[in-house]
């Protein structure tokens, strides 16, 4: 899936603490190469709502969570950081550098494991919204599809195990008991892609475990693959800089009872989907 827990309910999880000017060689050393160097990422951080122990964003597409690789300033976590002045500020959980939606940061250390642990025992609801190919559903390789409605196509439930090795970029699904399922349902039609334009219908999708890349590597194995997605079903080659086409995924909701106070919580990302898409063509019935 898109969206991992954070800290293994360690007191903090592997995340660099924000650098201060005069940890900074004023030379941009080498060793400082990707703070400086780093392209700007052309999206701003919205926050949905604060308090004195957490801030909820609407991470943007292509602003990674934490730092990784040769992203440092250019992330959600250095970001806020440095718009609050507050080094402590951690992750509960990430979501992919190429999807948006609702992250939840802990301000307060000592509220730390309580808020990640929302995320590592899954007491958290999420609900992605995805834009794909309005097409008859491909029977995978592996794994299960079973019909919710039947004989309507959707809603559905997609069953697999999925296997993601240390340096290979794709997640695959092989034999083997089930460790990824998706609830799946097919909306409104919300326009056309590609050329000749194919029809493109909005997706909801719901987690009910987290495997890396879960839910992309579920769609592409329907014959699905969500629009933008430059891993599955083959790797496509972008350059870094290149904030022209997103992956049309958004955590879209995020709803937990606050380990705090007791509240229900409620945050809806903003971060619209297929923004130049043509008007919305006719769609299959499901």
């Amino acid at each position: 899936m898109t969206d991992e827990p954070t800290g293994g309910g360690h007191a903090r999880p592997a995340v660099p603490p924000a650098p201060t000017a005069a940890a900074r060689p004023a030379s941009g050393a080498a060793r400082h190469r990707w703070v400086v160097d780093e392209p700007e990422i052309p999206f701003e951080l919205d926050v949905l709502y604060e308090d004195d122990a957490i801030v909820v964003v609407d991470k943007p597409h292509f602003l990674a969570t934490t730092p990784r690789g040769m992203w440092y300033r250019q992330t959600a976590l250095i970001r806020l950081r440095e718009r609050y002045g507050e080094p402590d500020i951690t992750p509960a959980h990430r979501l992919d550098r190429l999807t948006a939606g609702v992250v939840v940061f802990v301000r307060d250390p000592a509220c730390r494991r309580a808020y990640q642990m929302l995320f590592q025992e899954r007491r958290a609801e999420k609900t992605y919204e995805c834009l794909a190919p309005c097409a008859p559903v491909v029977r995978p390789r592996t794994g299960t599809v079973a019909r919710l409605d039947p004989p309507r196509p959707f809603p559905l439930l997609r069953r697999s195990h999925i296997v993601k090795e240390r340096g290979r970029l794709q997640a695959y699904e092989a034999p083997g008991e089930a460790n990824a399922q998706t609830y799946i349902e097919r909306c409104e039609a919300a326009g056309a892609a590609g050329s000749p334009g194919r029809p493109v219908c909005r997706y909801v999708l719901h987690p009910r475990t987290g495997k890396t890349h879960q839910l992309r590597v579920h769609m592409a194995s329907l014959g699905l693959p969500i629009l933008g997605d430059d891993l599955y079903p083959r790797v496509a080659t972008r350059a870094y800089d290149d904030f022209g086409e997103p992956l049309e995924l958004v955590a879209r909701s995020l709803s937990f009872v606050d380990p705090l106070s007791g509240e229900p919580r409620l945050f809806v990302s903003r971060v619209p989907l297929g923004r130049g898409l043509p008007s919305a063509a006719a769609a299959p019935r499901s």
